[in-house]
């Protein structure tokens, strides 16, 4: 195989089976596609000029061997892919939660967790704010995590619970394919810019930098979902 679509292979690998999965029954993921589609753009917008800026700063760099060469501004194609392939698969195991353990519930321990963690990487963002990764990736995850309860409102239907037990198993699939990432290696990271702690290959900023990817995806899935089911309760009122 021509090493320059490894990039490429490991996200086709990725989406695979969350794809195959989508039109089961019990799920029908694909059904929900009207609501994922829309709910992908704004994260990843933010995340592909977080990334222009990254590369530009040589917070981490890609290795030209593995990538095809076709590149949107500084970025290889695959690195903008990663920023669908990858929420589509998450936010998948995500809905599979929800409809295999409905009894989960929004409980007060885990908002409390929620609270605390973003609380932690608040402040450890900030100590370490020389450090870009380190800094970026905890302080903005803390911010999103503050906005989700000093708007409630807005994000009532983001259920923390659902949204822990899925991110636990999500980092399992989520750690193995930044391992073949870093490994072989795609992508190299200066350690300059991080903490310099790795889980195995990986840097252990990007389980926050996945935390905050994921959790705006799902939180605007939901208020999508939320208010289409919203609008139609009204059409059926009326």
């Amino acid at each position: 195989m021509n090493n320059h679509y490894t990039y490429f292979l490991i996200l086709g690998c990725s989406l695979a089976g969350p794809l195959a999965l989508s039109f089961d029954k019990k799920v029908a993921f694909y059904k929900k596609w009207k609501y994922l589609f829309p709910a992908m753009l704004l994260p990843a917008v933010i995340y592909i000029a977080w990334d222009v800026f990254f590369t530009a700063k040589n917070v981490w760099s890609f290795n030209d061997n593995y990538i095809t060469g076709i590149k949107f501004i500084n970025l290889p194609i695959e690195e903008v892919l990663f920023f669908f392939v990858v929420p589509y698969c998450c936010v998948f195991i995500y809905e599979c939660i929800k409809c295999y353990f409905p009894q989960l519930s929004n409980k007060r321990s885990a908002n409390i967790f929620m609270q605390l963690l973003a609380a932690v990487l608040l402040i450890t963002g900030l100590m370490f704010y020389k450090r870009f990764y380190t800094s970026w990736a905890f302080v903005l995850c803390a911010l999103f995590i503050i906005n989700l309860f000093a708007f409630k409102n807005f994000f009532r239907n983001f259920n923390t619970t659902f949204f822990l037990v899925a991110y636990a198993i999500i980092l399992i699939p989520f750690l193995l394919v930044n391992g073949f990432l870093t490994a072989i290696p795609v992508v190299l990271y200066n350690d300059a810019e991080n903490l310099g702690i790795r889980i195995y290959t990986i840097p252990m900023e990007d389980v926050f930098y996945g935390m905050l990817l994921i959790m705006m995806n799902i939180a605007l899935y939901e208020k999508f979902r939320n208010s289409d089911d919203t609008t139609t309760i009204e059409k059926q009122k009326i």
